[in-house]
């Protein structure tokens, strides 16, 4: 009787727990393996870290789908079923039905401390320096800042890094980060998520700059409000993230500080060196 009693205790946990694995829901997420600051299959980034808050508040378990977020990356991953929600998307993004967005950063000039910084995108410096931008392609659909100084006829002294890179590379965007650090070149224009995280990484000491004007006419915003996103039709689930994301508003924001996210307020026009 007294061996058996374990057993038959160890049997009814085991049950407990196959019954509770059974009920517990599944949020499947998009997202790409190789890409901090945002998501690696380690679960190290900033957007990993939002996540399992939000399974939590869910009562749900994270399972994802890994795939490199270049062009097809939604028409492969959330339009083709094999994952519910994608983190990280520009709100009111038109392919998908967006959440409340759950920060707001900037593009950000990068600069070694001790040395001159723009002021703005009609900074004569830009037309001194060498300057590194984010590109995506050949096609017009370039980074806003890769724009903006084309327009400005800013194009001899700018060398491009690609949004992509090298995927064979541990985190291949920190490039253009690392290329002002090592003097490579002189300022960089950022995705300010990027330049936060990898900034602080760099044996240099790096100065960040909210990119101005924040919107460089009416088709070129420098400023963009991030939400989760869904398929169109997933109205209930979008609705059960947004009371999620605002449950957890206060866990958020300290994930953000810590990975060195740079976050502006609307209508915020605040032009100095962030931290």
């Amino acid at each position: 009787m007294c061996s058996a009693f374990p057993k038959s205790m160890l049997l009814a946990g085991a049950l407990l727990a196959m019954a509770v694995h059974a009920q517990a829901r599944d949020l499947r997420i998009c997202a790409d393996p190789n890409n901090l600051p945002f998501s690696n299959q380690a679960g190290e980034g900033f957007e990993n870290k939002i996540v399992a808050l939000l399974a939590k508040e869910l009562k749900a378990e994270v399972h994802y789908t890994w795939w490199a977020q270049r062009r097809g990356f939604i028409r492969n991953t959330l339009k083709a079923g094999l994952c519910d929600v994608v983190p990280g998307m520009p709100a009111n993004l038109e392919m998908l039905r967006t959440t409340a967005p759950y920060y707001r950063s900037t593009y950000v000039f990068v600069t070694r401390a001790g040395e001159p910084q723009p002021t703005s995108l009609n900074d004569d410096l830009l037309r001194r320096a060498t300057v590194g931008v984010q590109m995506i392609g050949d096609d017009g659909s370039n980074t806003p800042p890769a724009h903006a100084l084309a327009e400005r006829n800013i194009v001899e002294n700018v060398r491009g890094y690609s949004v992509y890179g090298d995927y064979r590379e541990t985190s291949p965007p920190a490039r253009i980060i690392e290329a002002v650090a090592n003097h490579e070149i002189d300022i960089a224009i950022a995705w300010g998520p990027l330049a936060g995280y990898f900034g602080r990484r760099q044996s240099t000491p790096l100065l960040l700059r909210p990119v101005t004007p924040q919107f460089d006419g009416p088709k070129l915003p420098m400023v963009f409000d991030i939400s989760m996103g869904v398929r169109r039709e997933d109205t209930a689930l979008r609705a059960e993230l947004d009371d999620a994301l605002e449950q957890r508003r206060p866990e958020i924001e300290a994930i953000l500080a810590e990975f060195g996210v740079p976050r502006v307020a609307k209508n915020s026009t605040h032009a100095g060196a962030l931290p």
